[in-house]
């Protein structure tokens, strides 16, 4: 049986572990050639890479997405090796917990640069080499929605993430490359495994479905994404989180 993504190359932002490595294993699991993008964490992308190549193959791509010299470097390794960029999924991201009072502007400015800024150099140094029936998809979160009481760079930086998303929608559809969004509720990932087992049953009873997401299932809304079967889906947001956020 034919795999959804057999003979397509994806690069996958923040893909050193969590829901960026859960999407890249399972893509190359699907047939993709995938570029791995990490910024500083050799051992961990390394263990991706690993995993990666148990179905398919990939490549290593280190680069902060906020540096712009970094993106254009990374971008240009992975469309020299492959010569296409198929599908793009701009994933990596950070959180800095504090209120507004307690966070300083350098903070504000670096979750900016890399979660929403990040995504769109990404994706602007990309285009160039993804061809007519292209992927963009985009990890935002459901605090891009409701707001988030420690994190309101975070919040902005997520909604932010959703306006790019559906500019790129309306600016693209003439090349018939879809341009779409996954927004994850609270996911199983090392952000929330650092967490009290007090405030971690907090989150969990907070949830319709009482439980927390896993980063394969988010994966899963980006397969479908990428995939053949979302080819007249553009402008959209899949909404992962458990019933947590519903609208």
């Amino acid at each position: 049986m034919r795999k959804l993504l057999e003979n397509k190359t994806a690069l996958i932002t923040g893909a050193s572990r969590g829901i960026g490595r859960a999407t890249a294993v399972t893509f190359a699991r699907e047939g993709a050639y995938v570029g791995l993008n990490y910024r500083s964490n050799d051992s961990a992308a390394q263990e991706t890479l690993e995993m990666v190549q148990q179905h398919s193959d990939g490549l290593l791509l280190q680069a902060d997405v906020s540096q712009e010299d970094e993106v254009i470097s990374m971008v240009e390794e992975l469309a020299g090796e492959r010569n296409t960029i198929d599908i793009v999924v701009n994933n990596a991201g950070i959180y800095k917990r504090a209120t507004v009072d307690d966070k300083t502007l350098g903070d504000w400015r670096q979750v900016l640069d890399v979660n929403l800024t990040g995504s769109y150099l990404v994706a602007k140094h990309a285009l160039p080499h993804v061809p007519d029936g292209g992927r963009l998809i985009f990890i935002s979160s459901q605090r891009g929605f409701k707001g988030s009481p420690h994190g309101a760079d975070y919040a902005a930086s997520k909604a932010g993430v959703l306006g790019l998303m559906r500019s790129l929608a309306r600016e693209l559809a003439k090349r018939d490359i879809t341009s779409n969004a996954v927004a994850p509720g609270t996911i199983d990932t090392d952000m929330i495994s650092g967490l009290s087992g007090e405030r971690r049953k907090k989150y969990i009873r907070r949830i319709p479905m009482k439980r927390l997401g896993r980063p394969e299932e988010i994966a899963d809304a980006c397969l479908y994404l990428a995939s053949d079967m979302a080819s007249y889906v553009t402008g959209e947001t899949v909404n992962v989180n458990g019933g947590l956020y519903i609208h």
